[in-house]
Formats: structure tokens, sequence, C-alpha cells
């Protein structure tokens, strides 16, 4: 059954923190909106360039995310369920691009995936394909930065899961397969949609890995980020205008998406 959330006043001293937090996190975006250059705001966004930078953002960003769907949700079923030799360690190393320096997982992708690379040579010499400096490129940052929100989330709703019910549906005749699909999946949908969310934003908004990948090449390769930082060299207005807009596009997302997806913040539900 379903119940509001409490009401009761809390502690003084916990309004205090959590007020503070919210300043925290308020403040940077208030400095951008109070130094906004909104008079060219216009001229900024019909610009052919941002056109170009924050539609290549979109793709890519929702490319990179059905790449961390298709591969991280059966990783992530593997991490919960499976018991294997050195589970922690794979662990460990699909989330640790989470928490290195963005640039040093571009790195690691350009000796790994470059032409020269130590799997990138084979691709380039038996297929003919080139990642670096490429759109295909973008996409190949993009999911290994942002993959690891996404294992995180599933894994732990896998965990969480009571496998009583996929046995049940088993005793009654289904196959494994079905009821993964029709049983566990869909009671687990809040946490891939919040991990997808979260893949998502991060894919949007990376930088490191993409630059030191993919390079900065209007049209092919020039995200959002990208030319948010190469404006803000030569145009602070027009890098700020652009903050403005990753920021808008992010936060109407992630609001939207939790309103349909992940329930009416303003209840809780207990069995």
């Amino acid at each position: 059954m379903s119940r509001r959330l409490r009401s009761d006043r809390p502690p003084l001293g916990i309004l205090v923190l959590a007020g503070l937090a919210v300043v925290f996190f308020a403040l940077p975006f208030a400095g951008l909106l109070w130094r906004a250059p909104w008079s060219d705001l216009v001229d900024v966004v019909r610009e052919d360039a941002v056109r170009r930078a924050l539609w290549l953002s979109i793709q890519t960003s929702v490319l990179a995310t059905l790449v961390a769907i298709v591969i991280g949700v059966p990783l992530a079923w593997v991490l919960a369920r499976v018991d294997f030799p050195f589970r922690n360690f794979v662990r460990a190393l699909a989330t640790l691009s989470m928490v290195l320096p963005p640039v040093v997982g571009g790195v690691a992708l350009f000796f790994s995936f470059g032409r020269r690379g130590l799997f990138g040579q084979y691709l380039y010499d038996w297929f003919g394909i080139r990642l670096p400096f490429t759109t295909a490129g973008v996409v190949l940052a993009q999911s290994f930065v942002a993959m690891p929100f996404l294992v995180l989330t599933v894994e732990s709703a896998f965990r969480q899961f009571d496998v009583r019910y996929e046995d049940a549906a088993r005793s009654l005749g289904a196959r494994r397969w079905y009821a993964f699909r029709h049983i566990t999946i869909p009671s687990i949908r809040p946490a891939i949609i919040a991990g997808l969310v979260l893949a998502w934003a991060r894919a949007l908004g990376e930088f490191g890995a993409t630059i030191t990948f993919a390079g900065n090449l209007p049209g092919t390769t020039q995200t959002m980020p990208l030319a948010t930082y190469i404006a803000l060299e030569s145009d602070p207005g027009a890098a700020l205008i652009l903050s403005i807009v990753l920021i808008v596009v992010s936060f109407g997302v992630l609001i939207g998406l939790r309103d349909r997806w992940l329930g009416n913040p303003h209840e809780v539900t207990r069995s």
C-alpha cells in the first residue's frame, strides 16, 4: 500500500544543513545566470556551429546510452546473480572509468583503440575501421565513462529483487527468459530508467575523454562541452550561453524522466 511521506517537522539543525547543501548546488548556476549576456542568447543559439554541436551531443549521448543498456544491463545481472572467481575485480574494472580522470580514460582509449593501439591496429588493418577523431570515437568515449553509472544502479536493483517471483513463474511453466523479460525487468524498471538517465547525463557532459580520444573537429566530434570550452577562450559570453543551454536540456530531461518513470516524489510505496 502507499502512504504520504511523513510531514513531521525535522530538527532545525538538519534543515539548516540541508539548506546549505541546496545553496551549495545552486550558487554556481546562479552565477551563470547573473553573468550571461541574455541579449545575445538568440544570436548564439542560432549559429550553425552551435546547432551542429548540440545536435551531435544529443545523437552521440543517446547512442552511448543505448550501448550502455545493451551490454551494461547483462553485465549488471551477471555481477548481481552469478558467483564466479574474481567477481570483485570485474566489478571494480567495470566501474573504474567512473572515478578515473576523464583525460586518463581518453589516453587509455587512444592506446587501445587508436590506429596503432593494442586493438585498434587490427580494426584498421583487417576491417579499415578507424575510431579516433570520428563520431564513432565520441560514442565510444562517452560509453566508456557513462556505462558504470548504469551498471551500478541496475546491479543494486537486481540484488534487491526477490528471486522467489522468478522461481514461482518458472514453477508454473514459464521459461527463464520469459520470467526475466516479463517479471524481473518490469519490477526493476525504475532502477533501469534511473541508470539510463544518469548514463545519458554523464555522456552528454563528457569532455576529457572525448577531446583526448576523438579530438575537437567541428561537425564531426565537437560536442557542446567542447564547443563551450573553445568559446570560453575566444568569446566568454557565448560560453555562458552554451553552458546555460546544456544546463536547461539536462535539467529538463532529469526532471521529466523522474516524474514520469521514478514515481511521484510526494509518495512512497511499501508492501
